[in-house]
């Protein structure tokens, strides 16, 4: 009985005879493997047709051992001689191989003078000139036959051919593109589990600079929507779409074997600011040494900038964001812009150090919803990783009202059109901002929009009112006397400020506030910018209020 391992030993011919014995129907059809199972299944049904094809093989097998040992016997002669002929030339018969070879002027002139004769006279006599060279090439071993070497030559040719396909067939590729390139993104993760780390030249919206990352690579890692992952990454091979990403180097700046083990930001402890940011130091501006004495921001400040329209809120953000990355290399800035004019985008990425998030008023509002998620995340991410952010959002009344356009009805809605459900995510932005216990704060510095006379704003301000720990009144009939900044001074505030400012300078505020409470916000703002101006710095101002 054939076995499985014998029969995928043989050939297909051998095969193909062993079918033909068995009677095995339309076997020049099938290929190797398929022969093979169908000659099983024959003699497995027909036992005796099968021992005895097995019989005849075996026969076979015997006949073309014997055959062999015969045909080797004489080879072998010739390749002892062969052989002992090899080691015996010594130098000299080298060097006349080597003339043989290389023949002089005079050899190649006498040979061409009897071309013709010898020609003639080969033609007349081939027999005898073949026996010589047999006789001469078993005399002399070191003269090899020249039909030896043109089978040699040719079975050299047909062995570099093969060479040549199999190199053409399986060539290596010149250069490996594979982890050269770095790349870095923000992590946004699908439904099914893989993610893609998106480009912040984009906004981080889809775009081609997308790269694919896999379910186990966010597994193994802990990877969350938001993480800032730079890896190592390679060209897309055929039929896929997008740059993958084979190495992960950092994880928001870190080693990934601590990000791997961090809490999250839901669990972790917010605290009161207690640190300080100094925007009254290095190109600080009238607004932010203002800003600095009557509310001042902390490091994990939930603050509000409070405006009519055409107040200067966006100069004031833009000074603020200025002074914060001059003093404070070590905080992580984003300005965020929902809803805002292209122009003021432009402006922004010019004249802020500090990355700049946009979505523009052109856009759609899944869009503002999509980029503010996602900005979102990034922070949170961050903070859990120990670093210090600042997120300066103009506008939270943008921002809501891109919420309450794509949030499902409820079916409750409130007065001015604004779904009951709707404030519930841009509430759940701004509350994000917090200094959190053993390192990291989240700072958000939003600008809301008052008396714009649409009811949803002050719906949507008055839901606001209360959350955040800093408020920044700005006043129109300030701006349209042309002051600026237009800062109502008496109802500007921060919370627990007695954590960020020391004693002495809170005492002296508290005189300041009290002379200021009798004068209306016009004088009160002309006075305080002729004094602050008169003086290099807030503490050369709070020492002249003495004198």
């Amino acid at each position: 009985m054939f076995e499985i391992s014998e029969l995928k030993a043989k050939k297909l011919p051998e095969l193909q005879d062993i079918a033909k014995s068995l009677n095995v129907p339309k076997f020049r059809s099938l290929k190797k493997l398929d022969l093979v199972y169908q000659i099983l299944d024959y003699q497995a049904a027909n036992p005796k047709k099968a021992k005895e094809a097995l019989t005849n093989d075996a026969k076979e097998d015997t006949q073309k051992v014997e055959e062999s040992k015969t045909s080797e016997k004489p080879k072998t002669t010739q390749k002892t001689g062969k052989v002992g002929s090899s080691k015996k030339p010594s130098k000299p018969a080298a060097i006349a191989e080597d003339k043989d070879k290389h023949p002089t002027k005079k050899e190649k002139t006498a040979h061409k003078k009897d071309d013709n004769s010898s020609k003639t006279k080969e033609s007349k006599k081939p027999d005898h000139k073949s026996k010589d060279d047999k006789r001469s090439a078993s005399s002399n071993g070191s003269k090899s036959n020249p039909r030896d070497a043109k089978k040699d030559n040719r079975s050299k040719g047909h062995r570099d051919n093969g060479n040549r396909d199999n190199r053409n067939r399986y060539k290596d590729p010149d250069y490996e593109f594979d982890a050269i390139i770095e790349s870095e993104g923000v992590l946004d993760i699908m439904q099914d589990n893989y993610g893609f780390l998106r480009s912040s030249d984009y906004n981080y919206l889809t775009s081609p600079d997308d790269i694919y990352v896999s379910q186990s690579q966010i597994r193994l890692f802990g990877l969350k929507t938001g993480d800032t992952v730079l890896g190592q990454i390679r060209p897309p091979k055929e039929g896929e779409k997008y740059f993958p990403l084979i190495k992960i180097n950092k994880i928001n700046g870190l080693d990934p074997k601590v990000v791997r083990d961090r809490v999250s930001f839901e669990h972790l402890t917010p605290l009161f600011p207690s640190e300080k940011f100094n925007i009254a130091d290095k190109q600080s501006s009238l607004s932010t040494r203002i800003m600095d004495l009557f509310s001042p921001i902390g490091k994990g400040q939930r603050g509000m900038i409070v405006s009519q329209p055409k107040t200067g809120k966006t100069m004031l953000l833009k000074d603020i964001a200025n002074a914060i990355a001059a003093n404070h290399p070590e905080v992580y800035q984003i300005v965020l812009l929902i809803d805002e004019r292209p122009e003021e985008v432009t402006d922004m990425q010019r004249n802020v150090r500090g990355e700049v998030v946009a979505s523009t008023f052109d856009k759609e509002a899944h869009e503002h919803v999509r980029v503010a998620n996602i900005v979102l995340e990034k922070a949170k991410r961050l903070v859990e990783s120990g670093h210090d952010v600042v997120i300066l959002l103009d506008s939270i009344t943008r921002l809501a009202r891109a919420y309450n356009t794509v949030q499902p009805a409820s079916g409750k809605v409130l007065s001015g059109g604004v779904d009951a459900n709707a404030l519930h995510k841009p509430k759940r932005f701004f509350g994000a901002a917090r200094n959190i216990e053993n390192g990291g704060s989240l700072s958000i510095i939003a600008t809301a929009l008052t008396d714009t006379g649409s009811k949803m704003d002050e719906v949507i301000f008055e839901e606001f009112k209360g959350t955040g720990n800093m408020e920044l009144q700005l006043d129109r009939k300030i701006a349209n006397r042309r002051i600026f900044p237009a800062i109502d001074l008496t109802s500007s505030s921060t919370r627990r400020d007695d954590l960020l400012l020391d004693d002495n300078v809170l005492q002296r505020m508290w005189v300041m506030r009290k002379y200021l409470a009798d004068m209306n916000p016009i004088e009160a703002m002309e006075f305080t910018k002729d004094r602050i101006k008169q003086t290099k710095n807030n503490e050369e101002f709070l020492i002249s209020m003495n004198g």
